[in-house]
């Protein structure tokens, strides 16, 4: 697995952090310093097959990131706001009790 491997999951990474976290500042920079410091941690190994679980442990995160993790924020003592990205919200269909009728 090339460099390009790695600074892609690097990138997108960082890009799926900007995006989760918006806004709320201490969390950027948690995830930065979280990310930046696994990929300096593992920038000497050499074993290509420990490279290529990395790059996958890397991608799942992101994906993890992506899909699951919702901002919510305090508004009130006991009051939550909650911030879904565009790209979590799908397309809503009312639910109906009662079938429409073919015609």
């Amino acid at each position: 697995p090339g460099r390009y491997l790695i600074s892609n999951v690097f990138k997108a990474l960082h890009r799926t952090r900007m995006s989760v976290f918006k806004d709320d500042n201490r969390a950027l920079a948690a995830a930065r310093l979280k990310i930046n410091e696994e990929f300096q941690k593992n920038k000497n190994e050499t074993s290509d097959e420990n490279i290529k679980k990395m790059i996958k442990m890397g991608s799942d995160v992101e994906a993890v990131l992506r899909q699951c993790v919702l901002q919510v924020e305090h508004v009130d003592e006991n009051k939550l706001l909650l911030r879904p990205r565009e790209s979590l919200l799908l397309e809503n269909v009312p639910y109906c009790d009662q079938p429409r009728k073919k015609s």
